[in-house]
């Protein structure tokens, strides 16, 4: 599947809650994070942040970059790895599989991206277990804290379902 250019902007509005750069604490992301939550994080920075505030993503997916730049991955123990390629702008069939096959793992689990992880919130939304809170950054604005509920999971549904 490819983003096509008219859904961009679509994009650029959050899914869920956002806390701007200079609120996000601990107190302010665990503030919105229900108790017993399976908690994905998406993206690198996303990843570490919540890691140095102790709060361990049962399922984090990272690609090694930030804003771009080739970066380390964020350290973490976890059980279970798994691997997959992702180009910019697209979710690709290898992507899913390997989101599906990660709940179905020991956790915490990491998917580490060859490419991008951007666009995979979509198809994490769409397959996370119902009592599930999906993070990930806002470039240049701070951290979307996305509860997951059925109204999401149709909008992210929609939204793939509107690329080719």
């Amino acid at each position: 599947m490819h983003l096509p250019d008219n859904l961009r902007d679509k994009l650029k509005k959050p899914l869920g809650i956002l806390l701007k750069d200079s609120d996000v604490t601990k107190e302010s992301i665990l503030k919105n994070i229900p108790i017993e939550s399976f908690v994905i994080s998406v993206g690198d920075a996303t990843t570490e942040k919540l890691i140095k505030c102790g709060i361990i993503p049962s399922l984090q997916i990272v690609d090694g970059v930030e804003k771009r730049v080739k970066r380390e991955m964020p350290s973490a123990n976890v059980m279970t790895t798994l691997n997959c390629t992702n180009p910019p702008a697209e979710i690709t069939t290898e992507s899913l599989n390997t989101i599906k096959k990660a709940f179905q793992s020991p956790k915490p689990v990491r998917i580490a991206v060859i490419g991008e992880e951007d666009l995979l919130v979509l198809p994490v939304v769409v397959f996370a277990p119902e009592n599930s809170v999906v993070l990930y950054g806002q470039p240049n604005e701070g951290l979307v804290i996305v509860p997951i509920n059925a109204e999401i999971r149709n909008k992210a549904q929609s939204i793939m379902d509107s690329m080719s």
